[in-house]
């Protein structure tokens, strides 16, 4: 792994507006070059603004990140609107998201050149950083996945309970002189929280 991109080592307020910049897509690189130029001379005089190439990597990896922000805010958005949270499909749905940024993170973590270490540091401190790392995901992801096991338990509960309250309801129809049709739409009214 390499050394932290040339972006990553600007300080906040000028890494800040290059992130700005490259989301909103508002400028070439050229242009940013330009505006950073201009807009942060103490830098460019010290030669610390990073190369068009390297606006370029940063701005792909800042894509890629927005993207998947984008669909995970839109796949939230449209599992609100559309699931009730009777068997907490909410949770359900955070849980496939946060899923997926881990598996996200591990891919960035297997391709990343951005590395919080000295410049000289030993193919073994690198080594074992990475593996720090992944060893931090591994400890999210089991309780994740625990997470997921009790709520997929929880969402079989509410469709054992769902079912059995519907035969309750065909049972109690027969008896109680129900038409065919007033139970039928009682129990599709139940079960319809189970779907």
């Amino acid at each position: 792994m390499g050394r932290k991109s040339s972006v990553s080592r600007l300080p906040a307020e000028v890494k800040s507006y290059i992130e700005a910049m490259l989301a909103t897509g508002a400028q070439t690189l050229d242009e940013l070059i330009a505006d950073l130029r201009e807009r942060f001379p103490a830098e460019a005089k010290a030669g610390d603004l990073p190369s068009r190439s390297a606006l370029h990597r940063y701005g792909s990896k800042l894509d890629r990140r927005l993207a998947a922000i984008r669909a995970s805010t839109e796949a939230a958005k449209l599992i609100q609107a559309q699931a009730g949270d009777d068997q907490d499909a909410r949770s359900e749905a955070l849980t496939a998201l946060v899923q997926t940024e881990l598996f996200e993170a591990i891919l960035a973590l297997q391709e990343a050149d951005d590395v919080d270490l000295p410049e000289g540091a030993s193919a073994d401190e690198i080594a074992s950083a990475r593996v720090d790392l992944l060893s931090k995901a591994a400890r999210n992801i089991a309780t994740l996945t625990r997470s997921s096991i009790g709520l997929k338990k929880f969402q079989s509960e509410v469709r054992a309970k769902a079912q059995a309250a519907a035969d309750t309801v065909d049972k109690l129809a027969k008896k109680g002189g129900l038409t065919a049709d007033t139970a039928a739409q009682i129990r599709r009214e139940i079960l319809g929280i189970a779907v």
